[in-house]
């Protein structure tokens, strides 16, 4: 695939060797960007090289930092959830300005308070990584939306497959805040489309129902959008059920299910129609990967999640969730 051109023609210091920094070091390298990965042990590092062909740094950001020359000012956090925010920290404190994080950015809101605090004292610019937003299917219903004149209300549902993540071994506190880890990819998106909310009423049930997640496991809720869009959702992580989003303009009903395809009810009509997409990037790489960052290369943020954006919300996800920090 032909690289796009990059106003940003910097190194990158992509930090992380995991499943996630592989999908990044793809996309940075069709699009042409000099990079460095940078990793803490070296069994990750040579994991890494041997399954993409790219040389990781081990020996974690201190090492790197001591020794570095280059005076990067840009990276991508993709390490563990767990770890986000306190590598995000350290970046900052070593002079990186424009950094790109990893969803949710952190799993309790002061680690997030934290990390904006320190970026708008720093002058940086931080973005929380919601690869969702920058779907093919996305694009396409935030102009449909956009031409009907605005969300005149919208639902989205966030179940998880409790089965397939009981099993999981995680980083400490990762399953217990999996609201936060994974469902937040829907539900952010759903606000992105929908608008953010100002009012909202939250229901829980089922504590302790799932061991690994112990602060409820189905939930409900209902409230208003700053754009006086009424909104809903439900999830219940004990039974059947999927992601999906679903927006009503005065025109249509546009719906996301699953995400990365766009399905459409026009007024007055009980068809259901599929959305023809121009989405070949989406195919080539992770679903929205290439367009984020691309954006964030070339300071086109439009479409991002400040972190100041997400310090904002995660007052609201701890009450959908029933966290309590």
């Amino acid at each position: 695939m032909k690289s796009a051109q990059l106003h940003n023609s910097n190194q990158i210091l992509l930090v992380g060797a995991g499943a996630m920094s592989q999908e990044y070091l793809r996309v940075l390298r069709a699009l042409e960007v000099e990079l460095t990965v940078v990793c803490r042990s070296k069994s990750s590092a040579k994991k890494f090289s041997e399954q993409t062909g790219y040389p990781a740094v081990s020996g974690g950001l201190k090492k790197f930092f001591q020794k570095d020359k280059n005076n990067i000012k840009t990276a991508i956090v993709a390490v563990g959830v767990e770890n986000l925010a306190s590598v995000s920290i350290e970046l900052l404190q070593h002079g990186i300005n424009k950094i790109l994080i990893e969803k949710p950015a952190g799993i309790y809101l002061k680690e997030v308070t934290d990390l904006s605090e320190l970026a708008d004292h720093k002058k940086a610019s931080l973005f929380v990584a919601y690869n969702r937003r920058f779907y093919t299917s996305t694009q396409k219903a935030k102009e449909l939306i956009k031409l009907d004149g605005g969300a005149t209300s919208f639902y989205f549902e966030f179940t998880e497959w409790s089965h397939l993540i009981a099993p999981l071994v995680k980083g400490e506190s990762v399953k217990e805040r999996w609201f936060l880890s994974n469902s937040s990819h829907v539900v952010d998106l759903a606000f992105f489309l929908g608008g953010k909310p100002k009012e909202i009423a939250t229901y829980i049930r089922g504590k302790d129902n799932l061991s690994w997640h112990p602060s409820a496991s189905v939930f409900s809720g209902s409230g208003v959008t700053v754009n006086d869009a009424l909104f809903s959702y439900h999830a219940d992580w004990t039974g059947p059920g999927s992601w999906s989003v679903e927006i009503v303009t005065n025109k249509n009903r546009l719906i996301l299910k699953p995400l990365e395809q766009l399905q459409i009810q026009r007024i007055g009509s009980v068809n259901i129609k599929h959305v023809e997409l121009s989405d070949a990037i989406d195919k080539s790489f992770k679903p929205g990967l290439y367009k984020q960052v691309e954006g964030f290369m070339n300071d086109n943020f439009t479409d991002c999640c400040t972190i100041s954006d997400q310090q904002e919300m995660m007052k609201i996800y701890n009450k959908i969730s029933n966290y309590k920090v």
